[in-house]
């Protein structure tokens, strides 16, 4: 069952996963499962944050493909970008086919290589083109995009951090929050999530609210994929491999909700 946020965990998850100016005091087991089962609360926000920079532009004349790009551009401001390197990083390392240790050391590199420069460009027109088609139907529509998808991306750390999911490393950020989430806490999360984005979506409409909740359960279930199968290839996951999941959930809750 989900209870109620802890400070702790509330810093945590703000301190960690945003660039807000949130102290986080404590970094043991209890925080960090804190931290990861509010890891939506902070996607929540930078989702809002995301929006309100587009309904901005379009508020001041400007098309939906520059909305479109200010509401992509707003999570990666608000992460550091971190996702994103985590992604071409987790995009290098399954590309590189070498064995698990030679393919972690590929990632830990400062360089990027082909296969994360791929997903970089593939990922982000993904995201641009379908928040423009959103923004398209109406600016709620666009608006309702940008929060879910911010908020799906950190629930698929919230699942990836369950119990049972091994860290590839004895350090990293990846090793501090592998299998600090209890599995019903998880399910949980997911749960109150999708009835939440549901809850939005039925303001557009009945079928729109089947939707909205359909692109949350999606956008865990490819990143679930994902992260087995870095889970296979690396022997665990890194906090490159949390960021991969982050993006992959996001650009797929995106996908579907413009679908249709």
């Amino acid at each position: 069952m989900l209870r109620t946020p802890s400070p702790d965990g509330l810093r945590f998850a703000f301190g960690t996963l945003t660039v807000l100016p949130v102290k986080v005091t404590r970094w043991d087991r209890d925080a960090a499962r804190g931290g990861m089962l509010c890891a939506p609360l902070a996607g929540l926000a930078v989702g809002a944050a995301a929006a309100a920079a587009g309904l901005l532009l379009l508020a001041l004349g400007a098309g939906t493909l520059l909305a479109a790009v200010a509401t992509a551009a707003v999570p990666a401001v608000l992460t550091r970008g971190l996702h994103l390197d985590g992604l071409a990083d987790t995009a290098d390392g399954l590309g590189s086919g070498k064995p698990a240790e030679d393919a972690l050391r590929i990632m830990k590199q400062s360089d990027i290589g082909p296969f994360g420069v791929l997903a970089l460009l593939f990922t982000l027109l993904a995201q641009v083109a379908a928040l423009a088609q959103a923004y398209d139907g109406s600016w709620a529509r666009g608006a309702l995009a940008a929060v879910v998808s911010a908020t799906a991306a950190r629930l698929a750390l919230t699942t990836a951090a369950r119990t049972g999911v091994p860290a590839a490393r004895p350090e990293g950020l990846g090793a501090a929050v592998a299998g600090v989430v209890p599995a019903g806490g998880a399910l949980a999360a997911t749960a109150a999530v999708t009835l939440a984005g549901a809850a939005a979506g039925a303001y557009l409409g009945p079928y729109d609210a089947l939707r909205t909740a359909l692109a949350v359960v999606c956008a865990v279930a490819v990143a679930e994929l994902l992260l087995r199968h870095c889970v296979r290839r690396f022997g665990g996951v890194t906090g490159d491999v949390f960021g991969g999941v982050a993006e992959t959930a996001a650009t797929t809750a995106l996908v579907v909700l413009v679908l249709g």
